[in-house]
């Protein structure tokens, strides 16, 4: 059985970890508002240019655009995963990189090579400790993630795919080549609600451009009048802006997925620390009343021993 020193201490050390867990609750939950909100504001740019997009496909009559092509036998896969940069978050990353490890093995079966890239600490540190090989990282914007985030990520993407298999194409940073790929899979947590954040995989190259997809992603659904032709005129043709906002459509989906992902990360910690805090304060609360107990029964012997020995000296 422990001493009250013990139990006094372990009451002290469980009472500072809750404060930290209700502090990282707090912030969480201040932060779920303002990730909502951008999720919310960048959904009618992303239904525009689905809209654009979807008419200038229409516009444009024969589509070989690159992003719109479908390989023969392909043979590289890439798998852009994104996590947190932080833990402290229950499952949320174990979730997504479960179905990450889902897409891999469905892909080798396929006879395609995949080829990992990361976005978030926590993912870069799942593989490296497995020893599995990543081509590409980008870090420290899982929380507040800008457009320019996306859009370097989704470049590099874009020009690996474009360039195909077996062609080389220079790393970003640098640092040599890397094997260009024939298909691009997206691996991301989709905010649901504050109790719901639900693992998604998209895959991005080939697109398929329509806006019930869209609505899909927005959980609304697409006004039939918006679905019919708006008769627009473009300027130059709808060529050059197809090429042109292709590109863009990818970097906007990668966005869009980065920003549910943040969303998801400050919902599942919140949920987690409060699960935490609450374990701290019913753990702290038992273990006060064992010491309460553990010193009752000395209190109880000490007047045992009192009683006893005034009797003895009585005698």
């Amino acid at each position: 059985m422990a001493s009250i020193r013990e139990l006094r201490s372990r009451i002290r050390s469980v009472q500072s970890t809750k404060k930290i867990t209700k502090a990282q609750e707090l912030i969480a939950t201040s932060r779920i508002t303002k990730a909502q909100a951008r999720v919310a504001a960048a959904k009618p740019y992303a239904t525009e240019m689905t809209k654009v997009l979807s008419e200038l496909a229409s516009s444009a009559g024969t589509l070989d655009h690159p992003l719109l092509q479908e390989r023969e036998n392909p043979k590289r896969a890439g798998v852009l995963v994104i996590t947190s940069d932080r833990g402290m978050c229950g499952g949320y990353n174990a979730n997504v990189l479960r179905a990450t490890r889902e897409l891999l093995a469905l892909l080798r079966e396929e006879g395609k090579e995949p080829v990992i890239f990361v976005m978030g600490q926590k993912g870069v540190g799942y593989f490296t400790f497995r020893g599995a090989d990543y081509a590409q990282s980008w870090t420290g914007f899982s929380q507040a993630p800008e457009y320019s985030d996306a859009s370097a990520a989704s470049k590099f993407l874009v020009d690996l795919f474009v360039a195909g298999s077996g062609v080389e194409v220079e790393n970003p940073d640098g640092e040599g080549t890397l094997e260009g790929v024939d298909e691009l899979h997206l691996v991301y947590t989709r905010f649901v609600s504050m109790l719901t954040q639900v693992p998604e995989v998209r895959r991005m190259a080939p697109l398929v451009v329509t806006e019930e997809d869209e609505a899909d992603q927005s959980d609304g659904e697409v006004d039939k009048a918006d679905t019919e032709s708006r008769n627009y005129t473009f300027e130059p043709s709808a060529e050059s802006l197809l090429e042109a906002l292709l590109p863009r459509y990818v970097a906007t989906r990668v966005y869009a997925a980065l920003l549910d992902s943040s969303a998801s990360e400050s919902a599942a910690r919140r949920t987690a620390m409060k699960a935490a805090t609450d374990n701290a304060e019913e753990l702290s609360t038992s273990l006060s009343r064992e010491a309460n107990q553990l010193r009752q029964a000395q209190i109880t012997q000490e007047i045992s021993e009192i009683v006893g020995g005034s009797s003895a000296l009585a005698n």
